[in-house]
């Protein structure tokens, strides 16, 4: 019984990833359109120093938006407003310290955030994990439930007086959360969300691209319900040719060296959907959906049970010490 709850996760993760693949393989990246300009806009991009979220990071930058590059290494931070400066010299980038394994950091890039006095129109949750080894974050969760989700849906909330403060109707803040094809095959175990019971990497992982679908459709139904000017949106940006996939073990990373060349998208590519989410004029006031290749697709069954969402939400306000609202 151990060994079937632990290979399950691992088939159906690779099945996800050969479906998406043979998509890849008949099917190109879709193409950005001409987007707005973002002058005065005001955007956070978590793990905005490498892979998907420098390009995110960078191609905001680039349509005139004052852009926060969220992460946990200053070197690489620094390194990537650095690049994204040489590109345009009129572009405003920053980085700001987050650590989303630790919730007091979380806690901390908010109260360095809003003593800059900016306002925020744009969050993009896109850093993230995968398949690590099994271990905690400094608050004791699973690793990939802890960073993937957990930080996200902190700082999240912690931000969404600034969102909705800095938004209006017709220029409605946007959150754009990134999550993957992998959560149509995760399990929400509601009595074990950290996995102790049995622990599988490939089980964690999809587990918390599931669960930041469950949270971007309820944080859209609470927004809608309060009629504020902010929308939440999810996005998968494909199979990308990024450093998340070191974590492969070792035949896996040989047979995957000359598939991704041919089939992978590289960063650019992969980060075009969010982009998309977080600027394009024709989904001013459209919240609630996930999107792929640049259309809205449906998610999972179960990212559209109400009860489902609101359980999660709820034990999650309990796991990060954040009074149901």
């Amino acid at each position: 019984m151990w060994l079937l709850s632990f290979i399950l996760p691992i088939l159906r993760l690779y099945l996800v990833g050969v479906k998406v693949l043979l998509y890849q393989l008949f099917n190109k990246s879709f193409t950005l359109p001409v987007l707005p300009t973002q002058n005065g806009r005001v955007a956070i991009v978590t793990g905005g120093a490498r892979g998907m979220g420098y390009e995110t990071a960078r191609h905001l930058a680039s349509l005139g938006m004052h852009v926060v590059i969220a992460g946990n290494s200053e070197e690489e931070g620094l390194q990537a407003v650095k690049k994204i400066h040489e590109e345009g010299s009129e572009v405003k980038v920053e980085f700001l310290f987050l650590d989303l394994c630790s919730l007091k950091s979380v806690r901390q890039f908010v109260h360095r955030f809003k003593a800059r006095a900016l306002p925020l129109h744009v969050l993009v949750n896109n850093a993230g994990i995968m398949l690590v080894p099994e271990g905690k974050t400094e608050d004791g969760f699973e690793l990939h439930f802890g960073l993937n989700y957990l930080g996200h849906f902190l700082l999240t909330n912690l931000l969404l007086d600034k969102l909705k403060r800095s938004g209006r109707h017709g220029a409605c803040s946007r959150v754009v959360t990134m999550s993957s094809a992998t959560h149509y095959v995760g399990i929400l175990n509601m009595e074990d969300l950290q996995g102790r019971s049995c622990y599988s990497a490939h089980g964690a992982y999809s587990q918390s691209k599931l669960a930041l679908v469950l949270f971007t459709y309820h944080l859209q139904e609470k927004l809608t319900a309060g009629g504020f000017p902010v929308t939440s949106n999810a996005v998968d940006p494909g199979m990308v040719d990024t450093d998340l996939y070191n974590n492969l073990c070792i035949p896996a990373q040989a047979a995957k060296k000359p598939v991704a060349k041919m089939l992978f998208r590289i960063p650019a590519e992969g980060a075009s959907t969010s982009i998309l989410a977080a600027t394009a004029s024709q989904l001013e006031g459209v919240g609630g959906c996930y999107f792929y290749n640049g259309e809205r697709t449906e998610s999972a069954d179960m990212t559209y049970d109400h009860n489902v969402r609101a359980e999660l939400w709820k034990q999650s306000c309990a796991l990060v010490g954040l009074r149901e609202a």
